[in-house]
């Protein structure tokens, strides 16, 4: 059964950092394009990076140059550096397999938990 662990969220001020990670115990880990999202309540999930089998990446628009996403296929993680954070980025993070990294926001299994990123000063 899959599942996807996200950690490393919490209280930052703006223009702060954090380093998210995410342990996807999912099949062939190696093989599947992975994806951090991000959701505010209310709103609609949205794709906030994407790191293909290759290592090729995606960035949404509002976090190019500040966000980075890294995978270890000998452990199965995701990472997300985020950066110079902003109030705006204020949501919960999930990671999850995708379909393809330019515009997935269904993600492939069920989402986990998330874990909570809140930039406030």
């Amino acid at each position: 059964q899959a599942r996807l662990a996200e950690s490393g969220g919490g209280l930052v001020q703006p223009g702060g950092s954090l380093r998210l990670s995410c342990k996807a115990s999912i099949d062939l880990f190696s093989l599947s394009p992975m994806a951090w999202y991000r959701q505010v309540p209310g709103k609609s999930r949205e794709l906030v990076a994407g790191i293909g089998t290759t290592g090729a990446t995606n960035y949404g628009d509002s976090v190019k140059g500040r966000f980075a996403i890294s995978r270890d296929n000998g452990f199965d993680m995701v990472y997300l550096e985020m950066n110079n954070l902003k109030p705006e980025d204020t949501a919960v993070y999930y990671c999850n397999a995708a379909r393809n990294i330019n515009s997935d926001v269904s993600g492939i299994y069920e989402f986990g938990e998330g874990t909570l990123v809140a930039v406030s000063s």
